[in-house]
């Protein structure tokens, strides 16, 4: 049996575990993240990490998710803007440097598709679009078993399409973007009360609130017609905080794309909630390293 140490680096928290060829989990461990969390720090934490949870040398390879972007071949995290200080830093190279292990990189969204593609909603399914809902949008494509990057490992920020060309201001520098719609700040916006509040409200039966998840299914249908275009995916996977009350919006979010997409394009087409929760970031790293490191 092979196996590989997984890493979902985040701004508080690093979860990191142990998974064979078929899945299975063999270990997990979370410890928080140095502060600041400056390379040089968390690249010691990550290697301590990796020795404590592997101490026999079983797994010869790791996958580590960052909250950034990384370069195409997975060795150097460009930017993460929620770490301290992180540009062009050469993780992969400086990890096998400490470990003798084969490491590799990849965005923490990415890795969390692949874990759903893997292990959860998506498993078997080769073509998937995945989206979290959160303080953010993020998102992963899913293509023949492998998340696409784009030519510069920056592509997949499917929170960042442009659903109007008037909307309301976005972090990246843009407005309109789906992000501030269908995020967790977006609907507190603009229906006025938190989404843990108004999933509350609607499994009450309160018809307001109803009638706002059903308006942000529609936001989110409408994004996502875009994106089925382009990719024609088996599946769209919807994971993250908000999707907590997803049974309230995401049909109306499949009304809405059944509406605006031509069939042929759409054939088959399911929308789901995703399964793995926290787990699908070190699920889909660990993927990233059998699928890197055969």
């Amino acid at each position: 049996m092979e196996y590989a140490i997984a890493l979902d680096l985040g701004g508080t928290a690093i979860k990191a575990g142990v998974y064979d060829t078929t899945g299975h989990q063999h270990a997990v461990l979370q410890i928080p993240t140095p502060q600041p969390a400056a390379p040089d720090l968390v690249l010691l934490a990550l290697a301590d990490l990796i020795e404590h949870l592997d101490p026999k040398r079983l797994a010869p390879r790791v996958g580590i998710g960052v909250p950034g972007v990384t370069d195409r071949a997975g060795r150097v995290v460009k930017t993460a803007i929620n770490l301290h200080q992180w540009h062009h830093v050469p993780l992969a190279e400086q990890i096998e440097q400490l470990t003798r292990r084969a490491t590799v990189t990849g965005n923490d969204a990415n890795c969390a598709g692949l874990g759903e593609a893997w292990l959860g909603a998506a498993r078997g399914v080769a073509d998937a679009l995945v989206l979290t809902l959160g303080t953010g949008v993020g998102g992963a494509v899913i293509l023949e078993g492998r998340f696409f990057v784009g030519y510069n490992g920056a592509g997949a920020e499917l929170g960042h399409i442009g659903l109007n060309m008037a909307g309301p201001p976005c972090n990246c520098g843009s407005q309109g973007c789906l992000e501030q719609y269908v995020s967790a700040p977006a609907i507190t916006r603009w229906a006025g009360q938190n989404p843990f509040l108004l999933g509350q409200l609607a499994r009450q039966g309160d018809p307001v609130a109803l009638a706002q998840w059903e308006q942000m299914g529609r936001y989110l249908g409408a994004g996502l017609s875009s994106l089925v275009y382009i990719f024609t995916p088996q599946m769209i996977v919807i994971g993250g905080g908000v999707a907590a009350s997803h049974q309230f919006f995401l049909p109306s979010a499949l009304a809405e794309l059944e509406r605006r997409v031509l069939l042929p394009c759409r054939v088959g087409l399911t929308l789901c909630p995703a399964l793995l929760g926290n787990d699908a970031g070190i699920a889909g790293a660990a993927r990233l390293a059998f699928q890197t490191f055969p």
